[in-house]
């Protein structure tokens, strides 16, 4: 049987706009398709902080200009952004096979994945979506009751609750269609936070779901060889930007959590990046985890680049 890959897409991988977004799509089906080509079976998740803040941003504004429309709560437009992403990946690679002659369905599922409505992470927002600002337009952001943050010193962001995830909902229907020969696309922005409320309902929660966490979660679940997390550089690196920095081929999982107690990974970056990466490589023999540029995908799986966190 071929090795299954889950594929965890960066923001560098969508753009930061509708028609960044469509051109990017392109780029990275062209990367996927080369693992597929080279006998993969490949699930893919994404991220959707910018995708997801300008949804807010615009259905925020449009509630306060017509009052008939009500707000719409993140749960909602995590799940808007799950659709129009999906539309746009799956159309890609569909047409990627196609053009190279592979015949192989590509599905993109709304996915569900639930949180504890007691997780503390909701006391403490800490997840940046949306574009960037500068501190001015931050501190607006934060007099009109929003929680700001400044993000790995790259500006100024909104930021909601990230608590982790504990199940997918629909992982079922993803294992299915992948045992079917499908190429799916799953979990998109982390997944839309639900938890239980009384008898079958499953009721939305205001927070973002970290997609990396929500991707090591869908690849344990699907019993996946390896997880890809794919970033703005082609390998993890200590003491980054200092005259010592140094970039990592391996990492134990032992290595990765020493590094992290350091304080060597920037929360809401690279931290949880390594911290998904050292948790599916702990959760079964043989598992590995690999995180590195969308271009260095298909060399990185082949040990010849980008960082591997194993056993």
């Amino acid at each position: 049987m071929p090795e299954r890959i889950v594929i965890a897409l960066g923001g560098n991988a969508l753009g930061k706009n509708l028609p960044e977004q469509m051109a990017a799509v392109k780029h990275t089906a062209r990367a996927i398709v080369d693992l597929i080509e080279g006998g993969w079976e490949v699930v893919v998740s994404h991220g959707n902080g910018p995708q997801v803040g300008m949804i807010n941003i615009a259905m925020t504004t449009l509630s306060r200009e017509d009052p008939t429309h009500p707000m719409a709560p993140m749960s909602v437009c995590t799940a808007m952004s799950q659709g129009y992403i999906g539309y746009d990946l799956q159309n890609a690679l569909r047409e990627e096979l196609l053009d190279r002659g592979i015949i192989k369905p590509v599905s993109t599922i709304l996915t569900q994945v639930e949180v504890d409505p007691e997780d503390p992470a909701f006391q403490n927002p800490t997840k940046p979506i949306g574009t960037f600002m500068t501190e001015a337009e931050a501190e607006e952001m934060r007099r009109r009751g929003n929680a700001v943050m400044e993000d790995a010193g790259r500006g100024w962001r909104r930021c909601v609750a990230s608590p982790l995830p504990k199940s997918i909902i629909e992982i079922d229907t993803v294992r299915a269609l992948v045992e079917a020969g499908q190429v799916v696309v799953a979990a998109g922005g982390g997944g839309i936070p639900v938890y239980k409320t009384e008898g079958h309902h499953l009721k939305g929660a205001g927070a973002v779901i970290d997609k990396d966490f929500a991707s090591e979660l869908l690849a344990e679940e699907l019993d996946a060889d390896v997880l890809i997390i794919l970033t703005a550089v082609e390998k993890v690196a200590v003491n980054f930007g200092r005259p010592d920095q140094k970039w990592l081929d391996h990492m134990t999982p032992e290595e990765a959590r020493r590094y992290a107690a350091e304080g060597q990974f920037a929360p809401g970056s690279m931290l949880p990046k390594v911290q998904a990466a050292l948790k599916f490589a702990e959760s079964r023999p043989g598992r590995r985890a690999l995180i590195t540029l969308l271009e260095k995908a298909e060399a990185g799986v082949a040990g010849k680049t980008g960082t591997v966190i194993s056993q």
